[in-house]
């Protein structure tokens, strides 16, 4: 069993920051990639920023520059720090991770239940 949950959504003006927290916790052996997802009412699920267990990024273009990933391995934890923030970042946020699990160390992906960030203009 694996959980993810994430934290730190909310309500914040245009140009405003948010930084959004996941922890993953269960029988977790390893995080070969933890990152961040993001969807809005009648569109799918896109990509926001990853970063694999040696520190590869990914971003969406559309968040390059703005956002931030950062990952704490002991902590088992995955950040998104959110600058500049702008209307079309409304969404619920994500957390996405391939974790590999107690006993049988095979890799799955799991999904936090999301949380909203909403950015007003």
């Amino acid at each position: 069993q694996v959980n993810l949950v994430e934290s730190g959504g909310g309500l914040v003006q245009t140009g405003g920051s948010l930084r959004l927290t996941c922890v993953a916790s269960g029988s977790v052996f390893r995080l070969p990639t933890m990152g961040w997802y993001r969807q809005v009412p009648g569109k799918q699920r896109e990509l926001v920023a990853t970063m694999t267990n040696n520190d590869i990024t990914n971003y969406a273009d559309s968040v390059r520059g703005r956002f931030t990933i950062s990952r704490n391995y002991i902590e088992k934890t995955v950040h998104l720090q959110m600058d500049s923030l702008k209307p079309e970042d409304t969404a619920v946020y994500y957390c996405n991770a391939d974790v590999t699990t107690y006993p049988d160390y095979s890799t799955h992906p799991y999904w936090g239940q999301g949380t909203q960030v909403t950015v007003s203009s």
